[in-house]
């Protein structure tokens, strides 16, 4: 499939905190920032459209007026019988169409990974898709951490599946040549977890491609160091982690916030300081790492955080564009054809 150097984003712009008036920010932005991405946008279109007053570089956005939005209370069996009518079903039906190359959405997560299962189904040779997003580490690449949530129960295969698809992504992502992946564990000792982990490195460690290797088991404490480049897990486990993660950056960001707002000295350290925290709190804001990605469907889907404020919108959309010039789905079914090729045979595969 040939991807358009210009793609069209679907958007749903009634998910999210701030409604209509983020999203619309965010896409202004993400097009100031790429003047060749261009927009359909789902929703109220009376509200659409005031918004878009006020951003005359997305005047030329096509407005689909939708009369139902999903909800975060909704059930994603709910939400499932108003694909049609809803602004997010009706964004990833866009991609299902061919009338867009990706879809971005701020609303319900467990609604969002339903529909989009559902109207676009999955890979070929993909047993189920997973959301993956990107975390800042202490090395000189980011990390991607998948299942963050869409599978609470996985099996050796359904991790296999997620590494490949993960390494995939990291590689386009971020430009990793070659990605160190592990499977989260409560230890790196090869005889602690679960059956499904011990058989998943089995699998793994089979794997001998230059694509990317298998480096065994990481622990949630070591997460951020910078000596892995794809942590894979179930997504109960990957979700936990992740919100872990984002609760004690913004209990070290809200502690510091205390720490030198408690008299006078401490706020002239934090004059003397400022440079330095001004560093820290960006490389901790959730804003600057938006957009998680569903892998392993045909089609692609880009969740936003609910609270992200326009500039973490507009980066969830540049990683949909990314994702969609690069051709992610292509690179992840060219993926499985290589892991598949490059399993070492075992003794029961001979037999």
């Amino acid at each position: 499939m040939s991807v358009d150097k210009a793609p069209r984003i679907a958007i749903d712009a009634m998910g999210g905190d701030g409604g209509p008036a983020t999203i619309i920010a965010g896409a202004a932005q993400a097009r100031d920032l790429d003047s060749g991405l261009r927009f359909i946008l789902f929703g109220d279109a009376a509200a659409i459209r005031s918004e878009l007053g006020r951003y005359p570089q997305i005047a030329d956005s096509d407005v689909v007026h939708c009369d139902d939005v999903i909800t975060g209370d909704d059930k994603p069996s709910q939400a499932i019988r108003r694909t049609r009518t809803s602004s997010m079903g009706a964004a990833i039906l866009a991609v299902k169409n061919g009338e867009a190359i990706a879809a971005l959405s701020a609303g319900n997560t467990g609604a969002l990974m339903a529909i989009a299962k559902l109207s676009l189904r999955t890979m070929h040779g993909i047993d189920r898709p997973a959301l993956a997003a990107t975390m800042p580490t202490l090395g000189d690449q980011d990390v991607v951490m998948l299942d963050l949530g869409a599978n609470t129960e996985c099996d050796a295969r359904n991790l296999v599946e997620f590494a490949v698809m993960g390494a995939a992504y990291s590689r386009l992502a971020l430009g990793v040549e070659c990605p160190r992946v592990r499977l989260l564990n409560i230890g790196t000792e090869e005889v602690k977890g679960t059956g499904e982990l011990k058989d998943a490195a089995a699998l793994l460690r089979q794997h001998n491609s230059s694509a990317w290797r298998f480096d065994g088991f990481v622990e949630a404490d070591t997460i951020g160091r910078g000596d892995v480049d794809v942590v894979v897990s179930d997504g109960f486990s990957g979700n936990i982690a992740l919100k872990s993660i984002e609760g004690t950056a913004r209990f070290i960001t809200d502690l510091l916030k205390r720490a030198f707002s408690s008299s006078l000295r401490s706020k002239a350290g934090f004059l003397l300081s400022r440079p330095a925290f001004a560093l820290l709190r960006h490389h901790l804001d959730p804003n600057n790492h938006n957009g998680a990605v569903f892998l392993g469907l045909n089609g692609l889907v880009v969740k936003s955080h609910g609270g992200a404020d326009a500039k973490g919108i507009a980066n969830a959309i540049a990683v949909a564009a990314k994702i969609a010039r690069e051709d992610l789905t292509r690179r992840i079914t060219d993926d499985l054809e290589d892991f598949r090729s490059h399993a070492v045979p075992t003794e029961e595969d001979a037999a």
